[in-house]
């Protein structure tokens, strides 16, 4: 019998999770079940109508990759519909952002796409056993994660008011914002999932909720349109492949931006040899994200630029460089070898749902660090940017590994001092993602500064290079929420970071 570890976002993953792999599941099931319950029990930090990617290693075969990110809607659409139908929403979030919302900011979603497509490809379970769990989830209810609580606490008026039904969703039956812990149903939700578990993602494209989709689109000025929805299609990718010790690593490829830049990270580190500092780790991440912010961040074609990012480094190192939000992450690994790593985000929130299912839609055209070249300014079908990096690797030995973060653009700089001690230092993955982090983050005027948690030796490395620094007292979710599951000789185990909310079990 399979013996799977699961590293889930909240408790109520992680039961749908563990209750697939009693049924039979493999790894690949288990991180499944486990993100659509989070998609569907995680209100305002992801949702079904989001974007996924899911790195998979199977225990008999090479990794890959399949990319369900968010695209570029507005096939078929009048040209007078593109730069319409958000409005902006000033938040306290993050420090203070403003971001875009409304039925105009709403992409064209993947995420149900290529999380059936990983079951038909590597489960070992029909997807309505996969979905199930959910289904029972919430129609019987579950606890509001912190996270979720903390967000709506900040946005539930701004973000959600307009919309009564979004409202709805975000609130409490006597008006109050939901807290943590607090125990909601969401029964349109459950309705949904059992049509989900029975006609599959054409539900949400050619079916009853892609039709009601359409709908609020055409009626509130949304891009999304019903040829958008049928043509879209989760891509199976080649991974970028890194050696890391005695590791083989397979990280999320072009066009994702969060895969390339913990590729030349882990890279760069790599080469500096077992004797790297924290210096090091300030150096390299001032490199790697003055480019990303230079280059990436505006690029018309990440598909290329991403292939260019790690053709150049291979070469010449990071001398080649040129110079100039929500998430939710699942991780499982079974015992005969098989790692899944599954990040999935649905932006900060369109603000709005589709009526009468429970679901509440994305705001990826509003997020302003995925949009800089203005809005709506992407051809339609274009896959969006995406700091999302799961990523998976494989022992000479042959244990695995599953990993991943949360974290908008700390994503890749968690993973890396993660993996660096873990895989080029042989530190204990519960000890290297325990330990303290740091963040170099550019400010408005162009210049680096380093956040970073209290360490004397981060903050000698920090005033050493001359950067202004900010620092955390304590460990903090700003710096990610790394969830690793791992096969280590006949060992099989889970952690999850405790900066965020987190559960872990293993279960056969």
């Amino acid at each position: 019998m399979t013996k799977v570890a699961v590293a889930a976002p909240s408790s109520a993953a992680l039961e749908a999770g563990l209750a697939v792999v009693a049924d039979g599941g493999n790894a690949v099931d288990a991180a499944v079940a486990a993100s659509i319950a989070a998609m569907c029990t995680e209100p305002g930090i992801v949702s079904l109508m989001g974007g996924a990617y899911v790195n998979i290693w199977p225990a008999d075969g090479s990794p890959v990759v399949i990319d369900g990110n968010v695209e570029m809607p507005g096939r078929g659409a009048d040209a007078s519909r593109f730069g319409q139908g958000i409005r902006l929403v000033a938040t306290q979030y993050g420090g203070g952002i403003t971001i875009g919302a409304g039925h105009g900011s709403v992409a064209n979603s993947g995420a149900v796409q290529a999380l059936s497509r990983a079951v038909e490809m590597h489960g070992q379970v029909p997807w309505s056993v996969a979905v199930e769990p959910s289904e029972r989830i919430c129609r019987e209810g579950f606890a509001v994660g912190a996270s979720s609580a903390f967000y709506l606490g900040i946005v539930r008026e701004t973000l959600f008011g307009a919309d009564p039904e979004a409202h709805a969703m975000v609130t409490g039956p006597d008006g109050h914002a939901l807290r943590a812990g607090e125990v909601v149903k969401n029964s349109d939700l459950a309705d949904i999932l059992e049509l989900l578990a029975a006609q599959g993602p054409s539900l949400f494209t050619s079916g009853a909720v892609g039709r009601v989709l359409v709908e609020e689109m055409e009626r509130h000025g949304g891009l999304l349109t019903r040829d958008d929805l049928l043509a879209y299609e989760a891509v199976e990718r080649q991974p970028t492949m890194r050696r890391l010790g005695d590791w083989t690593v397979a990280l999320n490829p072009p066009p994702s931006v969060g895969g390339p830049m913990l590729a030349v990270m882990l890279h760069e580190l790599a080469a500096r040899g077992p004797a790297w500092s924290w210096t090091d780790i300030i150096d390299i991440q001032r490199q790697v994200l003055s480019y990303r912010l230079s280059v990436h961040d505006r690029s018309p074609d990440l598909l290329a630029d991403g292939h260019a990012l790690l053709e150049a480094v291979e070469r010449h190192g990071l001398a080649g460089l040129p110079t100039s939000a929500s998430t939710a992450h699942v991780s499982a690994a079974d015992s005969d070898g098989t790692a899944c790593s599954i990040t999935m985000s649905s932006g900060y929130g369109a603000g709005v749902a589709i009526p009468g299912t429970g679901i509440l839609l994305n705001n990826a055209l509003g997020e302003p660090e995925l949009n800089r070249r203005g809005l709506h300014a992407l051809m339609p079908g274009t896959r969006l940017a995406s700091n999302m990096a799961p990523t998976t690797a494989r022992h000479d030995a042959g244990g695995c590994l599953a990993i991943g973060s949360p974290g908008a653009d700390r994503i890749t700089t968690a993973l890396l001092q993660v993996l660096g001690p873990a895989l080029l230092r042989g530190v204990d993955i519960e000890e290297a993602i325990e330990a303290p982090r740091l963040h170099v983050r550019f400010r408005e005027d162009g210049e680096p500064a380093v956040e970073h948690e209290r360490h004397p030796a981060i903050a000698a490395a920090t005033e050493a290079r001359g950067l202004a620094r900010y620092e955390y007292p304590s460990r903090h979710m700003y710096f990610g929420g790394v969830g690793a599951a791992q096969l280590d000789g006949q060992e099989l185990f889970a952690a999850a970071d405790s900066r965020r909310e987190g559960a872990v079990g293993v279960a056969s």
